[in-house]
């Protein structure tokens, strides 16, 4: 079966508004590559380009998708938040939260996005595909219900299991590997029985006052949530020992119908927005690992959905040998860093520290 990969030129076109520089965005003029953001189109319009270029495109099923309706928008964000989001928007942009600032248009396109991650999960519910990818911007999983922060406008990945939990009821475990704490995607659900959320971040990098490994879901949502904050200068190692004795066990224990990752690529090497030292090999194989337990207990049922990354040279490199892992294709994009992010892994001091604070986590968890 295919791998789907959902993607809009358009969503590139989002941009931070005043912080994008001093010409005018808008309507048919495309914002300026940087200007100021570290969220900005580049990393993920180089990753769309080197997948041209090295032909792995054309062993994915790719499309588009309709923008989130407000309908999907409605079971995850409060009225008066849409509301103001898209009276800002039309007027020009602004900032509502916190460093989630937004231009003309960018109601649209962030509901785009939320669009694709949304029809990832419809197909791969339904058998069109085994697996997908959506390449969504502006990302989402810092967004709450009614409260935009760090980049993120609308939380694509909530409202994606919203609405297929909308029609089908539906277990959904979603994954979160972006260096950052999901905290939207936490709120959001930190009550649901029915979504496992899992974050593995770097500890009290952002948001600053979420993601404690105590923070276990409440109600109906007891212990439906879990939080695996890593020390800072953590590499390939630790977090695939994090994967392996938190992240997958829970997950497992979860039984879910799905899982859904939040694929950020932040955690990599050289993110100016992290101190953590992963490389591409660490996604290939954080990528292999959660696929195999797709496949042994939610028949390979698996979406990832992109979200940060701030590295425009090396998050291609790391999202290729995703997408190659999850496609099964035999085109490589070798990484052109690899020995020299070999040679600055952590110390064998360093990864026996990190071990230890995995297994107080492990115990806590009772996994």
């Amino acid at each position: 079966m295919s791998t789907g990969f959902y993607w809009s030129e358009r969503c590139f076109w989002h941009s931070g508004g005043n912080y994008a520089g001093n010409a005018p965005v808008g309507g048919h003029v495309q914002p300026l590559a940087a200007g100021g953001l570290p969220e900005n189109p580049e990393g993920k319009r180089r990753l769309k380009n080197l997948m041209e270029v090295t032909g792995l495109v054309g062993d994915l099923a790719v499309a588009g998708a309709e923008p989130a309706t407000e309908a999907d928008l409605a079971r995850v964000h409060a009225p008066a938040y849409l509301e103001e989001f898209c009276r800002q928007s039309d007027a020009g942009g602004g900032e509502i939260g916190l460093r989630a600032p937004f231009g003309p248009g960018s109601y649209e396109i962030a509901a785009l996005s939320a669009g694709l991650a949304a029809r990832a999960v419809e197909d791969v519910l339904a058998g069109r595909h085994r697996n997908a990818y959506s390449l969504c911007r502006p990302p989402g999983h810092h967004c709450t219900a009614d409260w935009p922060n760090g980049f993120c406008l609308l939380n694509n990945i909530a409202v994606a299991v919203a609405r297929a939990r909308a029609s089908d009821p539906v277990r959904v475990a979603v994954l979160d590997w972006d260096v950052h704490h999901g905290n939207g995607t936490e709120a959001i659900f930190y009550e649901e029985a029915e979504v496992l959320t899992v974050s593995l971040h770097q500890e009290w990098n952002y948001p600053l006052d979420t993601g404690r490994a105590t923070d276990r879901g409440t109600g109906p949502g007891e212990d439906a949530n879990l939080n695996v904050p890593l020390p800072p200068g953590a590499g390939h190692a630790t977090w695939l020992e994090a994967l392996d004795r938190l992240a997958l066990p829970a997950i497992r224990r979860f039984a879910p119908d799905l899982i859904v990752v939040a694929c950020g690529y932040d955690a990599a090497l050289i993110d100016p927005l992290s101190r953590m030292m992963c490389t591409a090999e660490t996604y290939r194989e954080m990528t292999r690992r959660v696929m195999a337990l797709a496949d042994d207990i939610c028949g390979g049922r698996l979406v990832l959905a992109h979200e940060g990354g701030y590295s425009e040279v090396y998050v291609p490199f790391c999202g290729h040998a995703v997408l190659e892992e999850l496609s099964g294709s035999q085109v490589r994009a070798p990484d052109p860093f690899a020995e020299a992010y070999r040679l600055r892994q952590p110390g064998a001091r360093f990864e026996a520290f990190a071990s230890e604070l995995i297994a107080e986590q492990a115990e806590a968890a009772g996994l």
